[in-house]
């Protein structure tokens, strides 16, 4: 049989599309997909008939309103809509820069569909969960020997709860020496998540961001001038979203000491740093982990996720309660921290992706950890080495100084050609690709952010530079195929653009949806 020439090194895609209604306009009175078993008589007369015991206020009066659909129409309707999106395991995802989008070893995803993980429920006593505990607490002691910290909870949904748990932390802590009312400051870095600002913010902070120099790093000078008495804490991410990493830090959290302040690390995406550096020798009082970035589990659209969490023993009292100890033998939940902050969600975390974390690190060893940094920031840097070849493609600040990601800029592209990064990012979808542009604001101009991680080979991500000086060439030559794209989508460009900064638009439940264009309607 004649093998296939390709005579691209880009992959042709067309992106599947269903006219697919939501789930709510299938229902179907009367229709079901299971048939429950009638309840054993032992059991009603042991349990009563499940409802009167349950008090009155909390009844509803009607029943809700879900969708009655059969298996069949309820299988085809969630495979059509996994057709038409992009995932990890559907194409090379290294344009999800700052999010660490890593291939996921599937026997992982087997091991926590067992029923013994899956079926966990949060309210069961301890003497039935010690394995779950273990793994807790196992997780927990990985975690220290990573990060130089003392003590780790999972409690936090994401990095980002995680941030407002360490500045919660934070407040607490100052107000318990007395200090709370006028150490009323954080600072952080331009090019630090905005996750840091925000969840500082929302604690009532005042929030001091500090810009870089002229070669990228964080400005040590504007620190110095930046830290005073009502310095609270500083919180940076390092490499920042940039990918360049700082190697003073730990002037910076020294400079930060000094004054009083609490330093604490965004750590979610440490890619590149595992085996390598830690939290700890950086001068770091606290650091966080997304389990669901760096340890191999999915991001699952926002969650479940887990932003691990861990403290130097002189904070230890401040976690949310709460963490799980051993003692004599068995493994228990410690709820009596003296200055704990209390909760942040409703109970301990995500066992799954606990599990997932706690088996990729145990699969690896320290060695395998280590590994996994070596070929990130490999990976990384071939990346880097060839995109600055594409014409129109830069990487501010300093040159060959990049860790994991980088965070590039097709300023020159635009210049030259009309062509802008947004452009770029619609014109990839044509090959099946994803690609990021950054957070805001833009501060490298025109910026797209690129992380390939250790799962990624060289063919790999030669297919999506060959994608991408594919596009460079097109700009130069024939813009209008980029400035239209995506050429191959089912959708294209939306004509009007407001619908995610219009609240009146947002319908974001189907009650919302039925009751706005009902008021329409009557409108009309």
């Amino acid at each position: 049989m004649q093998r296939i020439q390709r005579k691209s090194k880009t992959r042709d895609f067309h992106q599947a599309k269903w006219n697919e209604p939501i789930i709510f306009e299938l229902h179907q009175p009367g229709e079901t997909g299971v048939e429950l078993p009638p309840v054993h008589e032992q059991i009603a007369l042991t349990v009563g008939d499940g409802k009167s015991k349950i008090p009155h206020t909390m009844q509803r009066k009607n029943k809700p309103e879900l969708p009655e659909i059969g298996q069949a129409r309820v299988l085809r309707h969630y495979l059509r809509l996994s057709q038409e999106t992009l995932g990890s395991d559907f194409n090379v995802e290294i344009g999800q820069g700052t999010c660490t989008m890593k291939y996921i070893p599937k026997i992982n995803e087997m091991l926590i569909r067992d029923p013994k993980i899956m079926e966990l429920h949060p309210l069961q006593n301890e003497d039935t969960v010690q394995g779950m505990l273990e793994i807790f607490y196992k997780l927990d002691l990985c975690m220290r020997e990573i990060s130089g910290m003392d003590y780790f909870s999972f409690q936090p949904s994401s990095g980002t709860q995680a941030l407002f748990t360490m500045a919660s932390i934070v407040q607490k802590y100052h107000e318990q020496r007395g200090e709370g009312d006028h150490r009323d400051e954080i600072i952080t870095t331009i090019f630090s998540h905005p996750s840091q600002a925000a969840t500082a913010a929302v604690k009532g902070y005042k929030i001091i961001t500090l810009h870089p120099d002229e070669n990228g790093f964080p400005d040590i000078e504007k620190l110095k001038a930046a830290v005073s008495e009502r310095t609270a804490g500083f919180v940076v991410a390092n490499p920042e979203d940039t990918g360049i990493f700082n190697p003073k830090i730990k002037e910076f959290t020294d400079i930060v000491h000094q004054a009083g302040g609490i330093c604490f690390y965004d750590q979610a995406n440490a890619n590149g740093l595992l085996g390598i550096t830690r939290a700890k020798e950086a001068g770091f009082d606290m650091c966080f982990f997304n389990l669901h970035k760096t340890f191999a589990a999915p991001h699952m659209c926002g969650g479940p996720a887990t932003g691990a969490l861990g403290v130097t023993a002189e904070l230890k009292e401040f976690l949310p309660v709460p963490i799980v100890q051993f003692r004599d033998e068995n493994y228990s939940l410690e709820y009596d921290l003296k200055h704990s902050i209390g909760k942040v969600r409703a109970f301990h975390g995500v066992a799954q992706t606990v599990v997932r974390a706690y088996a990729w690190i145990r699969a690896l060893g320290a060695e395998g950890l280590k590994e996994v940094a070596k070929i990130a920031v490999l990976n990384n840097n071939y990346l880097y080495h060839k995109m600055l070849k594409i014409r129109g493609a830069d990487a501010p600040y300093v040159k060959g100084h990049r860790l994991e990601q980088v965070r590039y800029s097709w300023e020159q592209l635009t210049k030259e050609t009309g062509v802008t990064t947004e452009d770029v990012q619609l014109r990839m979808t044509d090959f099946g690709l994803h690609y990021w542009t950054s957070h805001h604001p833009y501060i490298v101009k025109q910026p797209f952010t690129l992380e390939p991680t250790e799962s990624y080979s060289k063919q790999d991500l030669d297919e999506y530079i060959h994608a991408l000086e594919q596009i460079s060439n097109e700009a130069y030559e024939n813009p209008a195929t980029v400035k239209n794209a995506p050429n191959n989508s089912t959708i294209h460009k939306i004509d009007e653009q407001d619908y995610l900064e219009n609240p009146e638009k947002w319908c974001i439940t189907w009650r919302t949806y039925l009751k706005k264009t009902k008021a329409c309607d009557l409108v009309k």
